[in-house]
């Protein structure tokens, strides 16, 4: 299926936006990174994002989970793969994702405070509320994995191809 829209070369600025939002997340948090991972991967889950799927599978093996761990994330609540503070992030991913349908019930919120409060749980559920952005672009626009190189617009250099990268934004090969 190709890709809709090249939502990252119309809205560089938009794009440009939400990754120093990823950049704060990913560097000036106290979250760890596989935790991260995680809740973006099941948030990507839900939603059906195959492209976000794809890519925090991928993240997750560069921080050397193992695929056992990363296949039970479809299925976190009946796996004993997964810490306590763990399953309180996925829990929380699954209901902020789910907001239109949960409204984030009170037990949810003494549940992962339990785990996170104050600032680590700002910071997580802004990791879920951007990961969910991604995937509503990614679905929308139908983004691709393994995008094709388009063809080189007059304002490019002519060596040089672009394609939308693994959180949407363009990537320039020269």
């Amino acid at each position: 299926m190709a890709q809709r829209l090249r939502y990252a070369e119309l809205a560089p600025d938009g794009i440009a936006a939400m990754r120093q939002l990823e950049h704060y997340l990913n560097s000036s948090t106290a979250l760890p990174a596989v935790l991260l991972e995680l809740v973006r991967l099941r948030a990507s889950q839900v939603n059906g994002c195959d492209f976000c799927r794809h890519a925090h599978t991928g993240e997750l093996r560069k921080h050397h989970e193992p695929d056992s761990r990363i296949d039970a994330v479809a299925h976190w609540r009946a796996s004993d793969a997964f810490t306590p503070k763990e399953r309180a992030a996925l829990a929380w991913a699954e209901t902020v994702t789910n907001v239109s349908v949960t409204q984030v019930p009170e037990a949810d919120f003494v549940a992962v405070s339990e785990f996170f409060t104050g600032k680590n749980l700002a910071d997580l559920t802004l990791a879920i509320s951007s990961i969910n952005a991604w995937n509503r672009l990614g679905v929308a626009f139908q983004a691709e994995w393994n995008p094709r190189p388009h063809t080189p617009a007059a304002n490019d250099t002519p060596n040089e191809v672009s394609a939308v990268g693994d959180d949407g934004g363009k990537i320039t090969e020269a």
